[in-house]
């Protein structure tokens, strides 16, 4: 593997700026940018040709499934999937099997990721009724944050006492990082919806029951709370214009209270549940297109800071299950959702610039992420070449992720990656991903308390 590349004639794509330039990476860094660039010897040299050159996409909400539930994906098959989406670094959530909530199993994900993942890695912390000694005492450089589901969750994963998760908010050394739905209105939901439909609830009834009131009691706690205790809190895959009226618009920097939107949110809405079905079943539930459009413009005007996935593959099989109340709710998204995201520019709903910031500076800056999420002489050579002229078809075939399907199947987008560098080492050439052994635990330099 060469330890220097030159690219060329690219269009960089950072801080609200578009630059013509060279970029010389060298030894996993970004060594140089300047209009022209004398190569090193030996160094490869890439010609952008006029593309467009972005930082890797930090995606802060990925579950890869690892362990215990790796026949859907594990850290090996999701990652590579992640990377030939422009995602060079994502952050995974600790709803294994074991759940991450202690540091035996935290520093397990570490070592397993240490040999396995093709992107960057970083491990949240999970939260439960009774580890509130064990967030405490966390280590802040071993977590991007404390995440709390404060609705329904797997297993042990669902915080609703009370003097929980004022403790929580209150001690947390990290940043807090919420799944907020109400967990008695969705309950009470069923109820009503078993009493009309009996067991054969139709997925059309997922916005109902995972409803906009579901969604907001739940993200008004997590505000209050945060307020309260002046904790740092992101408010993860907002789905509901309602809830927009919680956080503020601007830029980021000053807020200590953030949300995000996910991608399929900005592509899917409730008018689809009859088409896919349980394909498009998850948590939050995708609601309806008013509410989708409010999520675009609030992205536009920084009341949603961040976009990303909650990437959660599921097997088709596991998808097809007949009955709505036992089909999984998740959508495997890290392959398209830059080329998802960079459609809204296209469409013109958003701006190239709005889009790099809520993928890369962004979740950088919230999660103390430390020297990545910008072009910067220095900052780790994470990387991506865009063709906004080009097309990307998507089909099953082409599909990484070991789940073996795409919501967006049969979608065509208008870009395309070409490629894409993790701290300096090419790891996807546009068609296949490259085996490059660079990837790196992601250093978090959290703010003290």
């Amino acid at each position: 593997m060469s330890q220097s590349t030159v690219i060329r004639n690219a269009q960089l794509v950072n801080e609200g700026l578009v630059t013509e330039s060279d970029i010389l990476l060298k030894n996993g860094r970004i060594e140089k940018i300047a209009p022209e660039i004398e190569a090193p010897v030996g160094a490869e040299d890439v010609d952008a040709n006029g593309r467009y050159l972005l930082p890797g996409m930090i995606d802060d909400q990925v579950h890869f499934r690892e362990p215990g539930l790796t026949h859907k994906g594990d850290f090996y098959s999701e990652s590579r999937a992640a990377i030939a989406g422009g995602v060079t670094s994502y952050m995974e959530m600790p709803n294994s099997k074991p759940p991450t909530t202690d540091m035996d199993q935290l520093k397990w994900k570490y070592a397993r990721a240490a040999q396995t993942s093709a992107a960057n890695f970083g491990f949240y912390f999970g939260a439960t009724n009774d580890n509130i000694e064990n967030i405490r005492t966390l280590d802040p450089t071993m977590a991007c944050g404390v995440k709390v589901f404060m609705g329904a969750s797997t297993g042990n994963m669902l915080v609703d006492n009370e003097s929980t998760l004022a403790a929580i908010f209150r001690d947390s050394p990290v940043l807090i990082a919420t799944h907020c739905e109400s967990t008695p209105m969705i309950m009470d939901n069923i109820k009503q919806a078993m009493t009309r439909f009996g067991k054969n609830i139709p997925v059309t009834e997922h916005a109902n029951i995972r409803s906009v009131e579901a969604c907001l009691a739940s993200s008004e706690l997590a505000v209050a709370l945060a307020k309260k205790y002046d904790s740092q809190l992101h408010v993860l895959h907002i789905s509901t214009e309602r809830e927009l009226e919680l956080f503020t618009p601007g830029p980021m920097a000053g807020k200590s209270i953030t949300a995000e939107a996910c991608v399929h949110f900005l592509h899917f809405d409730a008018s689809q549940y009859t088409h896919y079905g349980n394909r498009i079943k998850c948590n939050p539930a995708i609601k309806n297109l008013s509410d989708q459009q409010a999520l675009i413009r609030a992205i536009a005007d920084g009341r949603l800071d961040i976009i990303a996935t909650d990437h959660a593959p599921h097997t088709i099989e596991e998808k097809a299950e007949e009955s709505y109340l036992t089909a999984p709710a998740g959508l495997p998204l890290v392959q398209e959702v830059l080329v998802a995201a960079l459609e809204l520019v296209h469409e013109e709903k958003l701006d190239l610039h709005t889009v790099v910031r809520g993928i890369t500076h962004n979740p950088a800056d919230r999660f103390s992420v430390r020297e990545r999420g910008y072009i910067r002489e220095g900052y780790h050579a994470d990387l991506v070449l865009v063709d906004m002229n080009g097309s990307t078809e998507v089909s099953r075939d082409r599909v990484l992720s070991r789940c073996g399907w795409s919501p967006f199947e049969g979608r065509r987008f208008r870009s395309k990656i070409d490629a894409v560098w993790v701290n300096g080492a090419l790891a996807f050439d546009g068609s296949n991903v490259i085996e490059h052994g660079a990837a790196q635990r992601l250093i978090f330099d959290h703010p003290r308390r």
